[in-house]
């Protein structure tokens, strides 16, 4: 579905360092890091809203500045921010984008709205930032589109919308067998519907694999502080303290030599697993909460 080979783009204060990653089909991809880390200029380069200083994209098996308008009709997008005219109402909004599209279900576009809410006779400019996102989600599931690309989806959505933005998406990958690359800063979201996760941190790819080859490499450790285990800290990822307790993040060979101390060893979290890689990799020597 998706094929990124060497991919660069460099700009005054950052670049995004020759990347490479594959989508299949059927994946849901959940793409990770800090603001700032590379999410969004690599989906910008897929859809050539900005130009790559090179490497390869292809979406389809097409090359994705050839055959941009081939993509772009099987592409949703999702994107943080409004992209929609302010003054247009939702039902000129959505003629306006249906022509766009060989494959514009009108039907499957007044389902979603009567899901989300959305009146059709309101402006854009009247709805909050959630529900742009949920009429953005709403437009980008009208034509049939093969791969969606989301930006910080949930962004600006409260919980019980999340989970429903969520669940929406997960029954469309099981029933449909669509793909998503989708980046959050909400990595409980990434948890709750991925099954790949590419991290990014500073332009660089750091992980790659499956959401449970990831977890099946790392540990948490707990315990109470009065022994906690200095001469162990160089092989952990990170840790945290605080009161009278820590907990450490360690690769999963050292299990037995924290079980054998009598420390809680359980598996680690996919937040903890992002979250204290960041920390490492920003070298924040400690990590400690007083």
């Amino acid at each position: 579905m998706l094929e990124i080979e060497n991919l660069t783009k460099k700009y005054n204060d950052f670049t995004l360092d020759n990347i490479s990653f594959r989508i299949e089909e059927g994946d849901v991809v959940g793409f990770v890091g800090q603001n700032g880390a590379g999410k969004s200029t690599t989906m910008k380069l897929i859809l050539n809203m900005i130009k790559k200083d090179s490497g390869k994209i292809q979406v389809f098996g097409l090359d994705h500045i050839k055959e941009e308008e081939k993509i772009k009709d099987r592409i949703g997008f999702v994107f943080d921010g409004n992209y929609f005219y302010e003054e247009l109402s939702v039902g000129e909004s959505s003629d306006f984008f249906s022509s766009f599209y060989s494959k514009w279900d009108t039907d499957m576009l007044h389902h979603y709205l009567r899901t989300f809410g959305i009146s059709k006779k309101k402006k854009i400019k009247q709805l909050s930032k959630g529900m742009k996102m949920k009429f953005a989600l709403a437009v980008a599931l009208s034509h049939d589109a093969d791969l969606f690309l989301m930006d910080e989806a949930t962004s600006g959505l409260d919980p019980f919308a999340r989970e429903e933005l969520l669940d929406i998406l997960l029954q469309i990958n099981q029933t449909k067998k669509k793909t998503f690359l989708f980046s959050s800063h909400i990595i409980s979201d990434i948890e709750k519907i991925a099954n790949k996760i590419i991290f990014i941190h500073n332009g660089t790819i750091i992980m790659n694999g499956t959401k449970q080859a990831i977890k099946s490499q790392f540990i948490s450790v707990k315990g109470r502080l009065e022994t906690f285990p200095e001469q162990l800290v160089k092989q952990a990822v990170g840790y945290r303290k605080w009161a009278s307790d820590f907990v450490m993040i360690a690769t999963q060979e050292y299990a037995p030599i924290f079980e054998k101390m009598g420390y809680r060893v359980e598996p680690a979290t996919l937040e903890d697993i992002i979250l204290f890689h960041i920390k490492r990799k920003n070298d924040e020597k400690t990590f400690e909460i007083i």
